[in-house]
């Protein structure tokens, strides 16, 4: 005896279960995609081959595949020659899919012609938990993060890196005309022929970067947003938090239930700012929730005046921070929400109790705003600390109300902030672990779009499993 535990000899005959039905679970998770699937009316849907054809060699039910590629996101399986590999050897799988083992290019053109109906899937899982009570839905965190696409940093252009590289390369240029003035009039024979040639070939190579940028650059000028992407066409250079670590890559936007935490709409962009996203990613969650009002928690990458509005006029309260613009706090002097706004008598309040009367209305962009001061800052003691002009100024848009009510809420017992953070984050962060250290792994915006779905659809079965138990959930999808 060993004193440890002992596996059976491989040379043991085993009797395995007769039926594949033996090894899974009543409360097992692939059942849950097994019974969501079967129910979906994949025709309606828009899934590809949904009928056998007539004639030809039959092909994959979509059915069969659609549970596959859900299993793989399940168990962070995305690559399609990873699913072909674990068709064949997964008894989960052999269960789910009747022991079928479709190739790779099968499963990878699957998921690329059948884009827009997964997303409908993603967006009938919603509605599913919906219709069973689950999801309320009175309010929503919204959110973006930046992914990785597969084009590399160095496939994408702009004028800013095109200037760059372009600068150096012409350093480097004449860096190697000196050297090759040096060598000649310094070396002697065949050393210095080879050290001619040699920079002569480097020279030659570095013209011909310099050649190739100059002709990206030329072709940057047709480019709607000033960029070009090689690799990935709909990828886009995307700022970040942290300095200097830009990604090439898109935009993913979410809104989170606060109460479930199910994640209720989401969407892909290669838009590298979310300011004008608050008003679509609202709407999206208002309509797939199918409630007449919505409250949305936003940070203060969404402000904008006009989402703002939008958002109102479409019955979506919004609270988002106004972000600090200018400088003069830093400096030790007053910025604008030091001063009080009275709405009976139209006057800001200076912080030295001086009113500033309303003067005009002015058009700035489309937005009308409404523009105060007043006459008596010359003699102000604390004038140095308000205005270096003869007045200080202050601009009130005609919808400040909508901004000022979104900060009372900001300052409210319930913390909205704090609620958007844990509610929002923790899907993206979940989703990024799933993927890894790694990018997307197809190209072009649809394409992009389709696998977020997955991953989304993934994320809200877990999350549903862990609210009402596998059980509770298979009861509740058979009714």
């Amino acid at each position: 005896m060993s004193g440890f535990i002992e596996g059976v000899e491989r040379g043991q005959t085993v009797l395995f279960p007769d039926r594949l039905e033996d090894w899974i679970s009543e409360d097992h998770l692939v059942r849950v995609v097994d019974l969501f699937v079967d129910e979906l009316d994949l025709p309606g849907l828009g899934f590809v081959r949904s009928a056998p054809a007539r004639t030809g060699r039959p092909g994959y039910h979509p059915a069969v595949l659609l549970k596959l590629f859900i299993y793989g996101y399940l168990n962070r399986i995305s690559s399609s020659r990873r699913l072909e590999r674990e068709a064949g050897r997964n008894v989960e799988l052999m269960w789910l899919t009747g022991r079928l083992v479709p190739d790779h290019k099968t499963i990878a053109d699957f998921r690329r012609d059948n884009g827009a109906a997964i997303r409908r899937t993603c967006a009938q899982f919603v509605e599913l938990c919906r219709r069973l009570g689950t999801l309320k839905g009175d309010c929503v965190a919204i959110d973006g993060s930046k992914f990785k696409a597969v084009n590399n940093r160095d496939r994408n252009f702009t004028k800013g890196k095109i200037a760059s590289r372009i600068a150096h390369l012409e350093a480097d240029v004449e860096r190697y005309i000196q050297e090759m003035v040096r060598v000649d009039r310094q070396e002697e024979g065949e050393v210095r022929a080879e050290k001619v040639a040699h920079l002569a070939r480097r020279y030659g190579r570095i013209r011909q970067q310099i050649q190739y940028l100059q002709a990206m650059d030329r072709a940057l000028a047709e480019a709607p947003d000033g960029q070009i992407s090689l690799t990935d066409p709909d990828a886009r250079a995307m700022a970040t938090s942290a300095k200097n670590s830009g990604m090439v890559g898109y935009n993913a936007q979410m809104a989170v239930d606060t109460e479930t935490h199910l994640i209720v709409a989401h969407d892909v962009t290669n838009q590298v700012h979310d300011r004008d996203l608050l008003a679509p990613m609202a709407q999206a969650a208002k309509d797939a929730l199918q409630r007449d009002d919505l409250h949305a928690l936003a940070d203060k990458g969404y402000f904008s005046g006009r989402e703002i509005l939008l958002c109102h006029e479409r019955g979506i309260t919004t609270t988002v921070p106004r972000p600090e613009t200018s400088g003069n706090r830093a400096k030790g002097m007053y910025v604008k929400a030091d001063f009080a706004y009275e709405p009976d008598a139209d006057v800001y309040r200076c912080p030295a109790g001086e009113a500033l009367s309303y003067r005009y209305t002015t058009e700035e962009d489309g937005l009308q705003l409404r523009r105060y001061w007043t006459g008596e800052c010359g003699n102000c003691p604390i004038k140095s600390r308000c205005t270096t002009g003869q007045e200080r100024r202050i601009t009130r848009w005609e919808h400040e109300h909508l901004i000022e009510e979104a900060l009372a809420r900001l300052k409210s017992t319930s913390e909205p902030m704090t609620v958007r953070r844990s509610t929002v984050e923790h899907p993206f962060g979940t989703i990024k672990a799933w993927m890894g250290a790694t990018h997307f792994l197809t190209r072009r915006l649809p394409n992009v779009k389709t696998e977020m779905a997955l991953n989304v659809l993934a994320y809200n079965i877990k999350r549903m499993v862990a609210l009402i138990g596998i059980r509770n959930f298979l009861a509740a999808i058979r009714t």
